[in-house]
């Protein structure tokens, strides 16, 4: 490509950002998905960059609670995406997820807020049932 003397008046100066560079403590709702995302004054493991964008639902979780243990999740106890709150959030098994979502009985979001916790129970229940059944059936006692 030739060089243009217009084209490098017009570029970035070092140092400069664009105007909607995000900073840390900035935060976003996610159109596809409705969590809120939250810039940490990290570097990015991926790009190197000086700050990362983290769910800050699990950002906060974690500040109060530790790491989740693998295999683990965080579910909104209200439905509510968007309320970071850490009381808010439940800590489940991913093989609970199936359940909650509607696969194979009421969805634990759309269920009214009176019958979520015996959908929860439920599942739960359902869950340890089939793992229990599981274990059996390989021979191990779980």
């Amino acid at each position: 490509m030739p060089f243009n003397a217009n084209s490098a008046r017009t570029r970035f100066k070092p140092g400069q950002r664009p105007h909607n560079t995000r900073k840390p403590g900035d935060e976003y709702v996610s159109a596809k998905d409705g969590y809120v995302y939250l810039c940490i004054p990290e570097t990015n493991p991926h790009t190197g960059f000086e700050h990362r964008f983290v769910l800050k639902h699990k950002y906060l979780w974690e500040q109060k609670n530790g790491p989740l243990p693998d295999g683990h999740c965080l579910k909104s106890r209200d439905g509510n995406r968007q309320n970071s709150d850490p009381s808010n959030w439940m800590c489940i098994p991913r093989a609970l997820l199936p359940r909650l979502s509607g696969r194979w009985a009421l969805p634990y979001d759309k269920a009214p807020d009176e019958l979520k916790p015996l959908v929860l129970a439920t599942a739960k229940l359902k869950h340890t049932a089939k793992t229990k059944r599981r274990a059996a059936a390989k021979g191990g006692e779980a």
